[in-house]
């Protein structure tokens, strides 16, 4: 019979796990590139051998989207398949469009039929869109899990940035295993927040054989999404974020909307810095689209370590990169913290973008007058380094999950921010945990 020729269209993600569980060892099907996008210099790459199988003893190349049209035509594709996340339903149907001009069919998997089945309980953190709370929530989680006194091992979204060969399945218990593993900004600010909270992290490609890994220390699997992408694994419990800064959002984004639609447990997030109509409108749109789950709102509660350092300054703020990328707030809890704390004004960096950051800004304006933390490599994370040197400001006020001073060299006070979940009404997602730890009792 011959084969169905398919190209799957990825970040470098979710591509890459919809071939290991469809298309790995399918025999009716031959895979013949990927593309990429989101993600700097992905493209150019090969999806390595060691990886893609005994159908595929050379790997699969990977090319930028781009050269979608060129591809499906000159390699004469019957299928692409759409495996990527935070983009709105419009763009998924232009893309819809695009491959079915070049004569091919377009393809969405289900989120069940990627799912993986764990041997242990599988908790779920979802969202609607990127940067609504994701990480804060698992914090929380972590520490719900500490008091009942289960190991929990948190899966992290993969975030497969460097040698795919050396990442097909990675642990990180300590800062030493960041280093060691060569992990760029993006990936430091998902880990370190498990590190911190005392429980280890997976993170890579194959997600079959880091489930293996993860079930033989594990009393729990906690999925830590990343995006607004569907859970590889097979949840118990599935908690989705909503955020009513982006009020709408929650039902016009893919496949954010499937994850409300999954949802056991919505959190309306981030209620103390939003407008009071848009949580009414966020709420009346998660309760029609699915009615049966519970609904809980939560503030993010944004704490500032050396808030002196901002008062009457001029203040450079640096946020989560991909929250003000692809998904295209305008400001974090950096900002809100530089206002609150008194800073004179908020720096606008544009002026001193270097090198790829002036490309992002013109990609992504909305994220002007706030500074992107940008690092998915080491020329991405020089550019940065530049940038906060040259800027003319007094005091960086630093909004991302790390402490950059780490992994950045920079001649400016910097001033921390955090922000942490806590629930409006206390205590009702520790309880849907035991419900879900005891569903007999």
């Amino acid at each position: 019979m011959e084969r169905k020729r398919i190209v799957i269209l990825g970040a470098a993600g979710r591509d890459f796990h919809n071939f290991n569980t469809l298309y790995r060892d399918n025999e009716g099907v031959e895979v013949v590139a990927f593309t990429a996008t989101q993600i700097p210099d992905i493209e150019g790459r090969v999806y390595p051998a060691e990886l893609a199988g005994s159908l595929y003893p050379d790997g699969i190349p990977i090319r930028a989207e781009e050269e979608l049209e060129s591809i499906l035509r000159d390699k004469s594709i019957d299928e692409a398949v759409f495996s990527y996340s935070d983009v709105s339903h419009e763009y998924v149907m232009h893309m819809a469009s695009r491959v079915s001009v070049a004569g091919a069919d377009f393809k969405l998997c289900s989120a069940k039929s990627t799912m993986i089945e764990s041997s242990k309980p599988v908790i779920a953190v979802t969202g609607v869109r990127t940067g609504v709370g994701k990480s804060q929530t698992t914090r929380f989680l972590s520490r719900i899990f500490q008091k009942l006194g289960r190991k929990v091992v948190a899966i992290r979204h993969p975030m497969p940035y460097g040698d795919l060969a050396r990442q097909i399945s990675q642990r990180f218990a300590t800062y030493d295993d960041l280093d060691r593993h060569e992990t760029t900004i993006e990936e430091r600010e998902e880990y370190e927040p498990h590190i911190d909270a005392g429980f280890v992290v997976y993170a890579g490609i194959d997600y079959g054989k880091i489930l293996e890994q993860a079930e033989t220390e594990a009393d729990v699997i906690l999925w830590d999404g990343g995006n607004n992408d569907t859970p590889f694994y097979k949840p118990d419990l599935q908690l989705t974020l909503v955020d009513p800064h982006r009020p709408g959002d929650e039902l016009t984004y893919y496949p954010g909307e499937t994850n409300l639609l999954l949802a056991d447990l919505i959190l309306v997030n981030k209620v103390q810095t939003a407008e009071a109509g848009d949580i009414a409108r966020v709420i009346a749109n998660c309760r029609a689209a699915n009615p049966s789950a519970e609904l809980l709102q939560c503030r993010s509660v944004i704490t500032v370590d050396q808030p002196e350092l901002i008062a009457g300054k001029r203040a450079l703020v640096i946020e989560d990169g991909p929250t003000l990328t692809h998904g295209g707030m305008r400001h974090g809890a950096g900002w809100y913290a530089a206002r609150d704390a008194g800073a004179s004004e908020i720096v606008d960096p544009t002026p001193y973008a270097t090198g790829s950051l002036r490309a992002t800004y013109e990609k992504y304006p909305n994220a002007r007058e706030i500074l992107p933390a940008m690092g998915y490599g080491d020329a991405q994370m020089r550019d940065l380094e530049a940038t906060i040197y040259a800027a003319d400001a007094d005091v960086v006020v630093e909004g991302t999950p790390i402490d950059l001073r780490r992994v950045l060299k920079v001649d400016k006070p910097i001033a921390r921010v955090t922000y942490e979940l806590e629930e409006i009404e206390p205590g009702r997602i520790e309880a849907a945990v035991i419900r879900m730890l005891n569903p007999d009792a």
